[in-house]
């Protein structure tokens, strides 16, 4: 069951392009970094360790920036978060809970680093099972939330509403679910990026530059292929 709760229209245009505006710059520096990584790559056994470092640093930062700025909208309107029209239907195809799935990191790491030792790998299978184990939790408690909207008191309080009847009563329904999709939202998007900082501390300097790289690399290949779907 699908609920689009009613919100301003002024108000949401404001931040739809609010967010489109901080997107298409924070695209042109991704771009950017990608040239730089791959640049990085090229040279990787001239470069310094301290260098790589600084690299990996600011390459997270950019997406922390991200996560903020999307804390930011979500603050005010969370539903919109979750149909994100900054977004080709496409690239909407691969989120779980209004971004990509943190496991993805792993897929990346699978396809791009092929030099883990032992440890590495051991280290790598069990993070990748306790963020399995976080992502059910979320992906659960998501379900729960959906449940909850076709409870009988629900569809008993938005028949009243439809008679002019009890709206403050709807507004405190809708209130309450308001709160309970940020609040999974905000714990998905911490997972997201609590996911890649641990990731990126099993791997060696020039493997997080690699890793980096090719999740850069398919971040911009779907925004691309959703674009030209779109037309």
């Amino acid at each position: 069951m699908s609920i689009t709760p009613p919100r301003t229209v002024g108000r949401s245009n404001n931040n739809v392009r609010s967010f489109e505006n901080f997107l298409q710059g924070w695209l042109v520096r991704q771009e950017h970094y990608l040239e730089e990584l791959r640049c990085t790559l090229s040279t990787s056994h001239q470069s310094k360790d301290e260098d790589l470092r600084d690299l990996i640093s600011r390459v997270l930062f950019h997406y922390q920036q991200y996560y903020e700025e999307k804390s930011r909208i979500a603050k005010h309107d969370v539903f919109l978060v979750f149909s994100p029209p900054w977004f080709s239907p496409f690239e909407r195809s691969f989120f779980w809970i209004a971004g990509v799935k943190p496991g993805l990191a792993f897929r990346v790491v699978g396809s791009s680093v092929e030099d883990m030792s032992e440890e590495q790998v051991e280290r790598m299978e069990k993070l990748k099972a306790e963020t399995r184990a976080e992502e059910k939790e979320l992906g659960d408690e998501l379900a729960r939330i959906q449940e909850g909207l076709a409870a009988p008191p629900v569809f008993e309080v938005a028949r009243r509403v439809a008679v002019e009847e009890e709206c403050g009563e709807m507004d405190s329904v809708m209130e309450t679910l308001r709160v309970e999709m940020e609040s999974v939202l905000a714990n998905a998007d911490m997972l997201r990026t609590r996911t890649a900082e641990k990731v990126a501390k099993i791997l060696t300097a020039v493997q997080d530059v690699k890793f980096l790289a090719a999740l850069t690399e398919l971040q911009l290949k779907i925004r691309m292929w959703g674009s030209h779907l779109s037309r």
